[in-house]
């Protein structure tokens, strides 16, 4: 199983063009000229995508935050006491802190390490959970988990929970997410715990209209992904001539994110480039809609122990509790 990296992987951040990371930049480039290109999802958030993120929760289509804000309100005390107070709060993929602030006032958590790609985000974030908690010691990290992390070395060791809601882990293939579960059980360390939010099946119909709004938030937030990556690579990709794409995948149960060329494209970046046919697409996103008893087999794999789960009254998501 693979370990924590020896060293905080920082991510890409918006630079001249031409000026990102070299690692970043082949990351980027191999996926898009791959045969079926892509984008990884990490390169939602830059600052314009992470407040788009922010808005597309607050949608009518999209029932996962309001679901699992529920199901917290609903289950909290029975997950803090499974949990247990005076926890050191973990939270990759951090975003608004909105549901660590819940978490660590349940808890009276001691410690906060926010984690993600959008670090300057991610700082105003964290500076806001501090006003709202004097008491909690709360730092900000900019990184990517998927890369491995080394937190601050004063963060205590013992009594680590890994906090990750909103059923970000369906983002990962399967063998993906095994290996991203082990490595929060490799950060929570010994005696620590993981608290995981899933999205469960449900209709069709629901799962497609959360990834393609009536407003369009989302696909401004699909085709904001390619201004980022102009950022990084110094691409010359225009957002508006490619159309957001979102249906639900059955055969492997996942929703599928794609940007759709709406005409023959010439994109071009320092060093290389490629043309895309009309219709040709970019893949930028997966989310697996895990069955429960599925989910909790990739926790075992990963080298978790015992599990308790909570769901909604409609059983449409599900928060779990993990021993590492």
């Amino acid at each position: 199983m693979p370990a924590i990296a020896p060293s905080l992987a920082l991510p890409c951040q918006a630079q001249p063009a031409g000026q990102a990371r070299a690692e970043c930049r082949s990351e980027i480039t191999d996926a898009l000229l791959a045969p079926q290109a892509s984008i990884s999802p990490k390169y939602f958030y830059d600052r314009r995508g992470s407040e788009l993120f922010e808005a597309i929760t607050r949608l009518p289509e999209y029932y996962l935050t309001r679901t699992e804000r529920a199901l917290m309100r609903r289950h909290g005390r029975a997950i803090a006491e499974a949990v247990g107070a005076g926890r050191v709060v973990i939270e990759p993929g951090a975003g608004s802190c909105d549901k660590a602030r819940d978490l660590c006032r349940r808890l009276a958590a001691t410690h906060f390490v926010g984690v993600d790609i959008s670090a300057d985000y991610l700082q105003g974030a964290v500076a806001r959970l501090r006003a709202a908690l004097p008491g909690l010691d709360a730092r900000a990290v900019g990184g990517d988990i998927t890369a491995g992390l080394r937190l601050p070395p004063d963060i205590p060791g013992q009594r680590r929970l890994v906090f990750y809601p909103g059923s970000s882990i369906g983002n990962f293939d399967p063998p993906q997410a095994v290996a991203l579960l082990a490595q929060m059980r490799a950060l929570a360390q010994g005696g620590g715990a993981l608290l995981i939010g899933i999205d469960l099946p449900k209709p069709r119909a629901v799962l497609e209209a959360a990834y393609d709004d009536a407003a369009g938030v989302t696909a401004a937030f699909n085709r904001n992904v390619l201004a980022h990556v102009n950022s990084l690579i110094g691409s010359d990709f225009d957002p508006r001539q490619w159309r957001h794409r979102a249906f639900f995948n059955p055969v492997v149960s996942r929703i599928e994110m794609h940007l759709e060329a709406l005409g023959p494209q010439r994109v071009r970046w320092p060093g290389g480039g490629r043309d895309f046919a009309a219709g040709e697409r970019i893949h930028t996103e997966n989310s697996y809609k895990h069955p429960l008893p599925a989910f909790t087999a990739l926790l075992r794999q990963a080298g978790f122990a015992s599990t308790q789960s909570w769901t909604d009254a409609r059983g449409w998501y599900a928060v779990v509790h993990a021993r590492a």
